[in-house]
């Protein structure tokens, strides 16, 4: 395991794929490149909830670990064009696991998530509540 206290550790591989995989919308991205989706404006249009600056910084987050490159067409307007990379390609079993354990846990996890924000609201309303 990874000691926390540890600025950088490459020997460390979990630390090392979180830092590929550990932004919020990265395993996204990555998959939905691999779907073929190319473009940054398909992305923003496919992973509706993060904002465009939020997807693009984390394009340009993975170009610079060399997950995936892109190419710039000489045209107008311009077009931009995401491909993964075969570094990126061999981290796409991981993006298949965590997808298969989201899938098998789904319906546990969203339960679990409903009983711990009605527990927050239950104490939010005991402790407004005047004895």
């Amino acid at each position: 395991m990874c000691d926390k206290n540890m600025q950088e550790q490459p020997e460390c591989g979990m630390e090392v794929t979180m830092k590929v995989l550990g932004g919020k919308w990265m395993p996204c991205i990555i998959d939905g490149i691999n779907r073929g989706i190319r473009r940054p404006g398909e992305l923003h249009r496919e992973i509706d909830m993060a904002s465009p600056r939020v997807i693009n910084m984390q394009l340009r987050e993975l170009e610079s670990y060399n997950i995936v490159y892109k190419i710039v067409y000489d045209e107008l307007p311009l077009k931009v064009e995401y491909y993964l990379t075969e570094l990126g390609e061999s981290i796409l079993p991981v993006i298949d696991a965590i997808e298969q354990w989201g899938n098998a846990n789904r319906t546990y996890m969203l339960n679990v998530s409903k009983a711990l924000q009605a527990a927050e609201k239950r104490s939010m309303m005991s402790a407004f509540s005047v004895s």
